[in-house]
């Protein structure tokens, strides 16, 4: 397993071959065994296999293809309707509209998310995480049907590979680990930690077509802007309060 995750990359293409339902079952089985707050699993997970569906969540998803050709899509949803439906029939007034619960749940969720993930990609199917999910939360909420507590937070494609890409770079581990406090970084540190990601060719490529100077830019100025960062927030915010959490604030 530990190979599995090491060796582990985002499949964007894939074949048309079905994921038999019994394959499936025993993937989301293992999903649900991850971590959980309280054992209350406040958590959904929405298959999708149908075309108009599928099309739909496609446009949802910045018309992304791995999202037809593939041929399961799964969201994965913060959830504190059902444990609320129990706690109201069982005569607990429950009290998790608010934002604190909402995190509880996305936290469940990805915990299970990627639970499933390894497990897909350890019976040799190929998974792609789609963050577009909280950009588009709102309309993902429709297509879905999404009652009242319910918030996707994250989505993925599920499939057999068709294509082998490259493992995609990551921070040395000496950048992410702190031992015992959190020590934070000097600028000597910030240069090492990004030095091999700043002179990959393809990211030397990516700031070259940008007409940019640095690898910070591309995304600062490109890929993950202020503007969009401030738009999105607002709109996913809307959305989590719409849903019936933030009711305190």
């Amino acid at each position: 397993m530990i190979e599995t995750m090491i060796l582990h990359r985002s499949i964007r293409k894939y074949k048309s071959d079905v994921i038999h339902d019994s394959l499936l079952t025993k993937i989301l089985g293992a999903g649900i065994r991850g971590s959980t707050t309280g054992n209350m699993q406040v958590y959904s997970i929405i298959i999708n296999k149908e075309e108009e569906i599928k099309r739909k969540l496609w446009e949802a998803h910045f018309k992304q293809n791995m999202v037809i050709e593939a041929p399961v899509h799964l969201t994965f949803c913060a959830d504190f309707n059902r444990f609320s439906k129990w706690c109201e029939q069982r005569n607990a007034p429950p009290g998790y509209n608010n934002f604190l619960s909402f995190f509880t749940a996305a936290i469940d969720a990805l915990v299970v998310a990627q639970n499933v993930c390894l497990a897909a990609e350890n019976e040799g199917l190929g998974i792609c995480y789609l963050g577009t999910v909280t950009y588009m939360a709102d309309q993902i909420i429709e297509i879905l049907s999404l009652p009242k507590l319910v918030v996707p937070v994250a989505a993925i494609v599920l499939g057999y590979p068709n294509e082998e890409p490259g493992l995609t770079d990551r921070l040395p581990l000496d950048g992410v680990i702190h031992t015992e406090t959190y020590r934070n970084y000097s600028k000597e540190d910030i240069d090492h930690i990004f030095e091999a990601k700043e002179n990959l060719l393809q990211n030397l490529e990516f700031i070259k077509e940008n007409k940019l100077e640095t690898l910070a830019q591309v995304f600062t100025e490109k890929r993950y802007s202020r503007k969009d960062n401030e738009y999105f927030s607002a709109q996913f915010l809307k959305v989590i309060e719409d849903q019936g959490f933030l009711i305190n604030r």
